[in-house]
């Protein structure tokens, strides 16, 4: 099982993509200790626990380092893997360096081009800022941290200069659609996203990008993980601030298909919202005998978008031109995903 955990709802940023923009409407809520720590009881199996908000740098080191201690109290292996703008770090890196060179602990960022990302309302986070953050990270903490990037219809066209940009640093960027939470009040649809994984693929930077590896997982029916796994129930949990308990982050920002906390905690059933839920199976009924079932299916939360917002045929139009490359990827340069790590021997 992994945990993530959602410690606060505020951010420094004020990106226009992201659902705490306007979710966190006060921002009191702090998600307590008892509730990580209880679920580690249950679960102590846990492989990591993935911190992220909102910022999780808003809140002190302080808050970290009491989960850390209660993970070496126990003897667990989980570890925590944060996926923050950095900011707070880049202002002080005094502060948060030893919660950072922690072996427990691994940390993410996040940037894209465009003007979707911003410091302030008036100041976008431009390549020029991220370069600083990331360098003095890796003076500072000895690695240079992979990236997020949420591509929506704002950003679309410098999408691809994300992962070439991540290839400059020789870290690993991850091109995410942007679901529709918070301020982003309509999902990118996914047959878009899907065009530029192919567009990566042919520019050869694959080893750059994640998400267009986990594509080549799941047409040879390898295990994936979020955006691609339909089974996601079954492995992953989601804390709130107000401590709401999700099997997934998006769909807890939306406040829908909650888990009961104290009744799982309390019993051996792992519960399964989004897998008993039938509006969750698929687009239509007509992807339950498409080939490309699984690739258009694989996240609950993109089907519920997709329905909800009206662009299902729009994306199965531009999805049904695509079908034909995506599955020859099956038998195309299998050597490199070996290399890459995509497939196992």
């Amino acid at each position: 099982m992994d945990l993530i955990i959602k410690p606060t709802e505020l951010c420094n940023f004020a990106c226009t993509f992201c659902s705490s923009t306007s979710i966190a409407s006060s921002g009191a809520s702090v998600l307590e200790h008892d509730k990580i720590f209880q679920f580690l009881e249950r679960f102590p199996a846990t492989k990591t626990i993935i911190v992220n908000g909102g910022d999780p740098l808003v809140l002190s080191p302080d808050y970290y380092w009491k989960i850390i201690r209660y993970l070496e109290s126990k003897k667990l292996s989980t570890t925590l893997s944060f996926t923050s703008n950095l900011w707070a770090f880049y202002q002080n890196p005094e502060k948060w360096e030893e919660l950072f060179r922690h072996p427990l602990v691994g940390v993410s960022t996040s940037f894209n081009y465009g003007s979707t990302r911003r410091v302030t309302k008036n100041q976008v986070y431009t390549e020029e800022l991220f370069w600083k953050v990331s360098d003095l990270f890796l003076e500072r903490v000895g690695y240079r941290p992979s990236f997020i990037s949420v591509i929506n219809k704002e950003n679309e066209m410098s999408a691809i200069d994300n992962v070439r940009l991540a290839k400059k640093m020789n870290v690993e960027c991850k091109l995410n659609y942007a679901m529709a939470s918070g301020d982003e009040g309509e999902p990118y649809p996914l047959s878009k996203i899907y065009k530029l994984y192919l567009e990566i693929v042919d520019e050869g930077l694959l080893p750059w990008e994640f998400n267009t590896k986990q594509m080549f997982s799941r047409i040879q029916k390898k295990a994936t993980i979020c955006p691609q796994n339909r089974h996601c129930d079954e492995g992953i949990r989601c804390l709130q601030p107000d401590g709401d308990y999700y099997s997934c982050g998006a769909f807890g920002d939306d406040q829908k298909y909650e888990i009961n906390f104290d009744l799982e905690m309390n019993s051996d059933r792992i519960e399964t919202p989004l897998r008993s839920a039938p509006e969750l199976l698929s687009m239509k009924s007509d992807c339950l005998t498409c080939p490309m079932f699984g690739i258009c299916n694989g996240c609950k939360k993109t089907i519920s978008d997709h329905k909800k917002h009206g662009i299902v045929e729009k994306h199965c139009e531009l999805m049904k031109t695509l079908a034909p490359e995506i599955l020859n990827l099956r038998h195309h340069q299998i050597e490199d995903l070996y290399q890459f790590g995509v497939l196992s021997l």
